[in-house]
């Protein structure tokens, strides 16, 4: 019994370590895209059309991308979660 608890241990350890990855390459993508995004606003000229056209489009494009990557962490997640439960279920 105790080579199982190690083995869950050792899992749950490696997906804490996963999650904290992740966290900081979220984090570490968000100021990525935020550094570009102050870039491209102090450098455009919102009078010209295209350039409003161009920033309006690039906010279209990256919106759906990034609520998608948000559900699917948080669907990738929920089963994470599930697989937790049904293993601490089998104690």
């Amino acid at each position: 019994m105790t080579t199982l608890d190690g083995i869950r241990s050792k899992a749950l350890d490696e997906v804490d370590r996963a999650q904290r990855y992740v966290q900081v390459a979220i984090v570490g993508g968000a100021m990525f895209e935020g550094l570009f995004l102050l870039a491209l606003l102090l450098t455009a000229d919102l009078k010209d059309p295209t350039h409003r056209v161009i920033l309006f489009a690039a906010g279209m494009i990256y919106m759906p991308v990034v609520m998608g990557l948000l559900a699917l962490g948080a669907y990738v997640n929920r089963c994470t979660l599930r697989v937790l439960v049904r293993l601490d279920d089998m104690k």
